[in-house]
Protein backbone atom coordinates (compact mmCIF):
# COMPACT_ATOMS: atom_id res chain seq x y z
CA UNK A 1 0.00 0.00 0.00
CA UNK A 2 1.37 3.38 -0.82
CA UNK A 3 1.59 6.48 0.92
CA UNK A 4 0.21 8.75 -2.13
CA UNK A 5 -3.52 8.21 -0.66
CA UNK A 6 -4.33 12.10 -0.57
CA UNK A 7 -8.15 12.45 -0.53
CA UNK A 8 -9.21 15.11 1.64
CA UNK A 9 -5.59 16.52 2.33
CA UNK A 10 -4.62 19.75 2.08
CA UNK A 11 -1.64 20.95 -1.21
CA UNK A 12 -0.29 24.03 0.36
CA UNK A 13 0.33 26.85 -2.08
CA UNK A 14 -0.36 30.46 -2.80
CA UNK A 15 -2.07 30.01 -6.49
CA UNK A 16 -5.05 32.09 -7.77
CA UNK A 17 -7.00 28.93 -6.96
CA UNK A 18 -6.08 28.33 -3.65
CA UNK A 19 -6.81 32.30 -3.12
CA UNK A 20 -10.83 32.06 -4.32
CA UNK A 21 -13.12 32.14 -1.55
CA UNK A 22 -14.07 28.66 -0.35
CA UNK A 23 -18.24 29.11 -0.88
CA UNK A 24 -17.15 29.98 -4.59
CA UNK A 25 -14.99 27.07 -5.24
CA UNK A 26 -17.35 24.60 -3.13
CA UNK A 27 -20.30 26.43 -5.77
CA UNK A 28 -17.93 25.94 -8.70
CA UNK A 29 -17.45 22.71 -7.67
CA UNK A 30 -21.18 21.55 -7.37
CA UNK A 31 -21.76 23.33 -10.68
CA UNK A 32 -18.85 21.57 -12.27
CA UNK A 33 -20.86 18.04 -11.13
CA UNK A 34 -23.87 19.46 -13.13
CA UNK A 35 -21.84 20.48 -16.00
CA UNK A 36 -19.84 16.87 -16.38
CA UNK A 37 -22.91 15.55 -15.83
CA UNK A 38 -24.94 17.92 -18.74
CA UNK A 39 -22.20 16.17 -21.46
CA UNK A 40 -23.73 14.06 -23.44
CA UNK A 41 -20.94 13.06 -25.77
CA UNK A 42 -17.11 12.47 -25.61
CA UNK A 43 -17.01 16.05 -27.29
CA UNK A 44 -18.42 17.71 -24.48
CA UNK A 45 -16.44 15.61 -22.02
CA UNK A 46 -13.18 16.48 -23.95
CA UNK A 47 -14.42 20.10 -23.29
CA UNK A 48 -14.55 18.93 -19.21
CA UNK A 49 -11.00 17.27 -19.24
CA UNK A 50 -9.28 20.30 -20.62
CA UNK A 51 -11.58 22.68 -18.28
CA UNK A 52 -10.60 20.36 -14.92
CA UNK A 53 -6.47 19.80 -16.32
CA UNK A 54 -6.50 24.21 -16.60
CA UNK A 55 -7.54 24.42 -13.07
CA UNK A 56 -4.81 22.17 -11.61
CA UNK A 57 -2.44 23.66 -13.56
CA UNK A 58 -3.48 27.03 -11.83
CA UNK A 59 -3.25 25.68 -8.60
CA UNK A 60 0.05 24.11 -9.63
CA UNK A 61 -0.27 20.54 -8.48
CA UNK A 62 1.34 18.48 -10.95
CA UNK A 63 -1.34 16.28 -12.98
CA UNK A 64 0.32 12.76 -11.15
CA UNK A 65 -0.56 14.01 -7.59
CA UNK A 66 -4.08 14.90 -9.08
CA UNK A 67 -4.44 11.27 -10.55
CA UNK A 68 -2.69 9.56 -6.58
CA UNK A 69 -5.14 12.06 -4.98
CA UNK A 70 -8.74 10.38 -6.40
CA UNK A 71 -6.95 6.57 -6.16
CA UNK A 72 -8.26 5.28 -3.55
CA UNK A 73 -12.21 6.01 -4.76
CA UNK A 74 -10.98 4.39 -8.58
CA UNK A 75 -12.97 1.10 -6.75
CA UNK A 76 -15.85 3.55 -7.53
CA UNK A 77 -14.99 4.03 -11.26
CA UNK A 78 -14.22 0.36 -12.21
CA UNK A 79 -17.33 -1.29 -10.46
CA UNK A 80 -19.33 1.16 -12.00
CA UNK A 81 -18.04 0.42 -15.28
CA UNK A 82 -17.89 -3.25 -14.77
CA UNK A 83 -21.62 -2.96 -14.52
CA UNK A 84 -21.86 -1.38 -17.77
CA UNK A 85 -20.09 -3.89 -19.76
CA UNK A 86 -21.78 -6.46 -18.55
CA UNK A 87 -25.75 -5.09 -18.48
CA UNK A 88 -25.65 -2.59 -21.16
CA UNK A 89 -26.36 -4.63 -24.42
CA UNK A 90 -26.31 -3.78 -28.42
CA UNK A 91 -23.86 -3.74 -31.09
CA UNK A 92 -21.72 -6.60 -31.96
CA UNK A 93 -21.22 -9.13 -28.85
CA UNK A 94 -17.92 -10.23 -27.96
CA UNK A 95 -18.71 -12.75 -25.09
CA UNK A 96 -21.87 -13.92 -23.61
CA UNK A 97 -22.45 -15.91 -20.21
CA UNK A 98 -25.76 -16.35 -19.80
CA UNK A 99 -27.57 -13.44 -19.75
CA UNK A 100 -24.29 -11.54 -19.22
CA UNK A 101 -22.71 -10.28 -22.32
CA UNK A 102 -19.99 -7.69 -23.13
CA UNK A 103 -21.07 -5.99 -26.13
CA UNK A 104 -20.14 -3.19 -28.43
CA UNK A 105 -22.30 -0.85 -26.86
CA UNK A 106 -21.82 -1.68 -23.10
CA UNK A 107 -17.92 -0.85 -23.53
CA UNK A 108 -18.03 2.38 -25.14
CA UNK A 109 -20.66 3.35 -22.07
CA UNK A 110 -18.31 1.66 -19.70
CA UNK A 111 -15.24 3.91 -21.08
CA UNK A 112 -17.86 6.60 -21.18
CA UNK A 113 -18.99 6.46 -17.54
CA UNK A 114 -15.51 6.10 -16.16
CA UNK A 115 -14.44 8.96 -18.03
CA UNK A 116 -17.31 10.56 -16.53
CA UNK A 117 -16.58 9.78 -13.02
CA UNK A 118 -12.89 10.23 -12.94
CA UNK A 119 -13.78 13.90 -14.05
CA UNK A 120 -16.05 14.33 -11.05
CA UNK A 121 -13.57 12.75 -8.76
CA UNK A 122 -10.96 15.33 -9.83
CA UNK A 123 -12.89 18.11 -9.69
CA UNK A 124 -13.86 17.84 -5.71
CA UNK A 125 -10.13 16.85 -5.31
CA UNK A 126 -9.42 20.00 -6.51
CA UNK A 127 -11.55 21.67 -3.60
CA UNK A 128 -9.65 19.52 -1.39
CA UNK A 129 -6.39 19.62 -2.31
CA UNK A 130 -6.56 23.64 -2.32
CA UNK A 131 -9.17 24.36 0.23
CA UNK A 132 -8.56 24.07 4.07
CA UNK A 133 -11.00 21.66 6.34
CA UNK A 134 -11.96 24.89 8.41
CA UNK A 135 -12.20 26.84 5.23
CA UNK A 136 -14.48 24.37 3.49
CA UNK A 137 -16.45 24.21 6.93
CA UNK A 138 -17.21 27.84 7.17
CA UNK A 139 -18.25 27.73 3.37
CA UNK A 140 -20.53 24.79 3.61
CA UNK A 141 -21.91 26.24 6.99
CA UNK A 142 -22.27 30.39 5.50
CA UNK A 143 -23.88 28.77 2.19
CA UNK A 144 -26.41 27.17 4.85
CA UNK A 145 -26.89 29.77 7.04
CA UNK A 146 -30.01 31.19 5.59
CA UNK A 147 -32.03 28.11 6.21
CA UNK A 148 -30.80 28.19 9.52
CA UNK A 149 -33.67 30.86 9.99
CA UNK A 150 -36.28 27.91 9.38
CA UNK A 151 -34.65 25.25 11.73
CA UNK A 152 -31.92 23.71 9.87
CA UNK A 153 -28.60 23.23 11.58
CA UNK A 154 -26.39 24.77 9.53
CA UNK A 155 -23.40 24.77 12.00
CA UNK A 156 -23.82 21.09 13.18
CA UNK A 157 -23.72 19.86 8.96
CA UNK A 158 -20.72 22.28 8.32
CA UNK A 159 -19.02 20.67 11.32
CA UNK A 160 -19.67 17.49 10.28
CA UNK A 161 -18.62 17.85 6.88
CA UNK A 162 -15.09 19.51 8.43
CA UNK A 163 -14.51 16.21 10.71
CA UNK A 164 -15.62 14.34 8.00
CA UNK A 165 -12.67 16.03 5.92
CA UNK A 166 -10.32 16.03 8.34
CA UNK A 167 -10.90 12.23 9.22
CA UNK A 168 -9.62 11.03 5.97
CA UNK A 169 -6.29 11.14 5.53
CA UNK A 170 -5.80 9.98 9.12
CA UNK A 171 -8.12 6.81 8.32
CA UNK A 172 -5.64 6.40 5.48
CA UNK A 173 -2.47 6.54 7.63
CA UNK A 174 -4.03 4.10 10.21
CA UNK A 175 -5.22 1.67 7.37
CA UNK A 176 -0.93 1.98 6.24
CA UNK A 177 -0.17 1.10 9.72
CA UNK A 178 -2.69 -1.38 10.05
CA UNK A 179 -1.81 -3.21 6.77
CA UNK A 180 2.24 -2.92 8.00
CA UNK A 181 1.83 -4.46 11.62
CA UNK A 182 -0.53 -7.29 10.25
CA UNK A 183 2.68 -7.67 8.01
CA UNK A 184 5.22 -7.78 10.30
CA UNK A 185 3.46 -10.40 12.42
CA UNK A 186 2.98 -12.63 9.62
CA UNK A 187 -0.10 -12.14 7.65
CA UNK A 188 -0.36 -12.72 4.16
CA UNK A 189 -2.10 -9.88 2.56
CA UNK A 190 -2.22 -8.62 -0.99
CA UNK A 191 -0.75 -5.35 -2.41
CA UNK A 192 -4.20 -4.59 -2.83
CA UNK A 193 -6.31 -5.79 -0.02
CA UNK A 194 -8.99 -6.16 -1.88
CA UNK A 195 -7.51 -8.69 -3.82
CA UNK A 196 -6.94 -10.92 -0.57
CA UNK A 197 -10.43 -12.05 0.19
CA UNK A 198 -12.78 -11.70 2.75
CA UNK A 199 -10.62 -12.37 5.41
CA UNK A 200 -7.73 -10.07 4.52
CA UNK A 201 -10.36 -7.67 4.34
CA UNK A 202 -11.58 -8.03 7.41
CA UNK A 203 -8.07 -8.28 9.41
CA UNK A 204 -7.12 -4.42 7.84
CA UNK A 205 -11.32 -3.07 8.37
CA UNK A 206 -11.88 -4.55 11.91
CA UNK A 207 -8.81 -2.83 13.81
CA UNK A 208 -9.90 0.00 11.46
CA UNK A 209 -13.15 0.12 12.74
CA UNK A 210 -12.09 -0.09 16.57
CA UNK A 211 -9.64 3.27 15.35
CA UNK A 212 -12.82 5.31 14.22
CA UNK A 213 -15.05 4.31 17.26
CA UNK A 214 -12.70 5.58 19.48
CA UNK A 215 -11.62 8.73 17.87
CA UNK A 216 -15.33 9.39 17.97
CA UNK A 217 -15.23 8.55 21.55
CA UNK A 218 -12.46 11.14 22.52
CA UNK A 219 -13.53 13.73 20.49
CA UNK A 220 -17.08 13.93 22.09
CA UNK A 221 -15.60 13.86 25.25
CA UNK A 222 -13.14 16.40 24.48
CA UNK A 223 -15.92 18.66 22.88
CA UNK A 224 -18.33 17.74 26.11
CA UNK A 225 -15.64 18.44 28.40
CA UNK A 226 -15.15 22.32 27.24
CA UNK A 227 -19.24 22.74 27.50
CA UNK A 228 -19.16 22.81 23.45
CA UNK A 229 -22.68 24.74 22.07
CA UNK A 230 -22.64 25.09 18.03
CA UNK A 231 -22.22 27.83 16.53
CA UNK A 232 -21.98 30.12 19.93
CA UNK A 233 -19.33 32.67 20.15
CA UNK A 234 -17.38 30.88 17.47
CA UNK A 235 -13.65 32.03 16.62
CA UNK A 236 -12.93 32.30 13.36
CA UNK A 237 -9.74 32.57 11.79
CA UNK A 238 -10.12 34.93 9.00
CA UNK A 239 -13.26 36.54 7.62
CA UNK A 240 -14.61 35.19 4.18
CA UNK A 241 -14.89 37.67 1.63
CA UNK A 242 -15.21 38.03 -2.28
CA UNK A 243 -12.64 39.23 -4.42
CA UNK A 244 -12.50 40.29 -8.00
CA UNK A 245 -10.70 37.17 -8.94
CA UNK A 246 -13.46 34.87 -7.50
CA UNK A 247 -15.42 36.34 -10.71
CA UNK A 248 -12.96 34.97 -12.94
CA UNK A 249 -13.36 31.58 -11.66
CA UNK A 250 -17.25 31.79 -12.30
CA UNK A 251 -16.76 32.82 -15.60
CA UNK A 252 -14.53 30.88 -16.65
CA UNK A 253 -16.85 27.98 -15.33
CA UNK A 254 -19.59 29.38 -17.29
CA UNK A 255 -17.34 29.53 -21.00
CA UNK A 256 -17.10 25.63 -19.74
CA UNK A 257 -21.02 25.22 -19.74
CA UNK A 258 -21.39 27.28 -22.93
CA UNK A 259 -18.57 25.10 -24.35
CA UNK A 260 -20.13 21.82 -23.27
CA UNK A 261 -23.67 22.66 -24.50
CA UNK A 262 -22.24 24.08 -28.10
CA UNK A 263 -20.45 20.49 -28.30
CA UNK A 264 -24.18 18.81 -27.65
CA UNK A 265 -25.84 21.10 -30.18
CA UNK A 266 -22.73 20.45 -32.66
CA UNK A 267 -23.46 16.36 -32.17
Amino acid sequence: MGDSALFGRYWPGDSVVHRLDPRVKLVCSLALMAVVFAARDWAGLAVCAAFVVAFYLAAGIPLGQAARSIAPLLIIVVMTALLNVLFVQGGQVYAQWGPLCVSEAGLRQAAFIAVRLTLLLLGMSLLTLTTTTLDITEAFERLLSPLARVGLPAHELGMMMGIALRFLPQFAEELRIIYRAQLSRGARLASNPLRGGASALTSLMVPLLTSAFRHAETLSAAMEARCYHGGAGRTRLHPLAVAPRDGGAAAALALMLAAVLAANALG
